[in-house]
């Protein structure tokens, strides 16, 4: 679900909302009580729920543990640089 921005345009009182992309816009401001509110322009956010998605769910064989080889091998090379200077 998106996560809007509004801005009262009566007394400047900036809110987010999370709202289906269905809903119709919030014009009630909750400070003020004006029916004045204005959606901003402003990057997407939106709230991931649920069990999540992992790194090996479309992997297979020896990629799933992409994470676990990164780490391994970068701490080789930064020991190695260190070592070098």
């Amino acid at each position: 679900m998106p996560i809007y921005e509004y801005q009262c345009e009566s007394c400047s009182h900036n809110l987010e909302a999370l709202q289906k992309l269905s809903d119709a816009p919030l014009v009630d401001c909750p400070a003020c009580g004006k029916s004045s509110l204005k959606k901003q322009i402003s990057a997407a956010g939106f709230r991931l729920s649920g069990g999540g998605w992992y790194e090996t769910d479309f992997k297979s064989g020896k990629k799933k543990n992409i994470a676990g080889e990164t780490s391994s091998s970068g701490s080789a090379s930064s020991a190695g640089s260190s070592t070098a200077s």
